[in-house]
């Protein structure tokens, strides 16, 4: 049940793990981050994404549980809550790199390894199949 419209679910999770998988390309190249154009734009582009793409998403999944009307909804509600807490921290470390005048491989290298974005990939991936599991019965 990924929410299809425009800035939806399903939009907002490619977008972070689209930029996630972008990174992880930019982290081995070992560039400084002081090039002009090519891979140092790109980054920023998708890191830009992937902070927008965090904007609202808790919104949208109270949304689905509502909408759904999912069951039992506390058991979703408490889950939500740590997907929020995970956003929040993604988010600032998220905007703490773009803050940045030059963003190095090895930035990103540390960006990618933060505990943190990694729990929400696997938040929005968990979530994600339980919703598409939940609109197939």
């Amino acid at each position: 049940m990924r929410l299809t419209s425009k800035g939806g679910l399903e939009q907002r999770i490619d977008a972070i793990e689209e930029a996630y998988e972008f990174m992880l390309a930019y982290a081995a190249q070992g560039v400084t981050g002081e090039e002009e154009g090519g891979s140092a734009t790109e980054v920023r582009d998708q890191l830009s994404r992937a902070e927008n793409a965090l904007g609202g998403l808790v919104d949208l999944l109270r949304q689905a549980v509502q909408t759904e009307k999912l069951e039992p909804a506390a058991c979703y509600r408490s889950f939500i809550e740590v997907v929020e807490q995970d956003v929040q921290r993604s988010r600032a470390a998220i905007q703490l790199v773009l803050a940045q005048r030059a963003i190095s491989s090895q930035l990103i290298d540390n960006l990618n390894a933060l505990i943190h974005l990694r729990a929400l990939l696997t938040d929005l991936f968990l979530i994600d199949e339980v919703l598409k599991l939940q609109r197939a019965s």
